[in-house]
Order: structure tokens, then C-alpha cells, then sequence
């Protein structure tokens, strides 16, 4: 009886795992300004162009750097230099090590 119950308490915590697993990793859309966190930002520990973009969360703007090839995709010429533009990105969200990262799927500047 005993075997028993820890198997089912086990199998519930494995359930509840990998329901939590999969709404991490849920696609979000972010709307703000996109720009450079080395050339315009200045984000302290970032030392290449890595492209992020800024999002206003209440009354805070908090940014999300991209998990990407940084200078070589084709959207971070647009922004490298100090220049920034308004857009949204699509793609997965994580946080690491108190920094928030966005896996991007799609990339899109307003016009």
C-alpha cells in the first residue's frame, strides 16, 4: 500500500513537471523599441552587438536580450551603431542568472 502511494504521488509530480516545462517554453510576442545593448544601451558584461528590445512592463522599461548570432542576423544592421527603432519580436522567453532572454523566431520593425 505504502509502495503505492509514493508511486502515485511520484507520477503526480512528474505530471505537474512537465506541464510547468511546457508553459515555459510558451511563444510570446514582445512590442517595444529594438536596438543594440553594446553600442546604444551600454549594458554592463555585454562586450559584442547583441540585439534587444526594450518593453514597457507597468511603469518600468525591462529588457529582453536576443539568443541569436548578434551581429550577423540581418535585423541588428538596422539598429548597431546607437541607432534603435519600434518593433516586435516572437519567440520563446527565459531568464537566466537575473537577465531576461528571448530565443526569437520572428523579428519585425514598425514602419
Amino acid at each position: 500500500m505504502k509502495l503505492i502511494w509514493n508511486l502515485g504521488v511520484s507520477l503526480a509530480l512528474l505530471v505537474i513537471l512537465a506541464i510547468s516545462a511546457q508553459a515555459a517554453d510558451k511563444e510570446v510576442t514582445l512590442k517595444g523599441k529594438i536596438t543594440c545593448a553594446k553600442c546604444m544601451l551600454k549594458l554592463q558584461g555585454i562586450r559584442k552587438c547583441t540585439t534587444c528590445i526594450q518593453v514597457k512592463e507597468g511603469d518600468k522599461d525591462v529588457v529582453y536580450l536576443f539568443l541569436d548570432k548578434g551581429s550577423k542576423e540581418a535585423y541588428h544592421h538596422e539598429v548597431c551603431g546607437g541607432g534603435e527603432k519600434e518593433g516586435m519580436v516572437t519567440g520563446t522567453v527565459f531568464e537566466k542568472d537575473g537577465t531576461k532572454w528571448i530565443k526569437p523566431k520572428e523579428v519585425k520593425y514598425v514602419k
